[in-house]
């Protein structure tokens, strides 16, 4: 091999092209891979962060779950005990109301009872004072003899 002109021209051209390269292709080339290259860690990092986020997240969300369901349970227990309550007030209310309507029957009972008794007293008299005219033999007057007979049903 000779090294001539030529092969020197060559090289000297060679050398520059590789200058032009480094110096104007290779940046042109290298700032869109660096870019893209920062792309990427941003992104890396951002799902990485989110990643963190997410567990966090999902703990928090454990963490209101569980007192929902607390909570839940404790409403569930307050309205069972106010039931309870309820209807013990109503067991209550109603003893009371039939209690009361006991004791309003039986006053009515009474009063019918005693009304019976006038009635019947008055009946006895009335036959007391017929048979008293029978043996006698002659009516007697009911209206002039009215204290008696007050006295006759007072003592029956």
């Amino acid at each position: 091999m000779d090294i001539n002109a030529t092969f020197i021209g060559q090289i000297i051209v060679f050398l520059i092209m590789l200058w032009f390269i480094a110096k104007v292709v290779v940046p042109m080339i290298a700032a869109p891979i660096n870019e893209r290259y920062q792309k990427i860690a941003d992104g890396l990092a951002a799902g990485e962060r989110g990643q963190k986020e997410l567990t966090a997240a999902e703990s928090r969300v454990d963490e209101i779950v569980r007192e929902a369901r607390a909570r839940a349970q404790q409403i569930e227990q307050q309205a069972h005990l106010q039931a309870n309550e309820i209807i013990e007030a109503a067991r209550r209310s109603a003893s009371t109301e039939g209690a009361r309507i006991l004791k309003s029957a039986e006053q009515q009972i009474e009063l019918e009872r005693q009304s019976a008794r006038d009635e019947l007293r008055r009946q006895v008299a009335s036959l007391a004072v017929a048979g008293a005219g029978k043996i006698i033999e002659r009516e007697i007057d009911a209206r002039a003899h009215a204290q008696l007979i007050d006295k006759l049903v007072a003592q029956i």
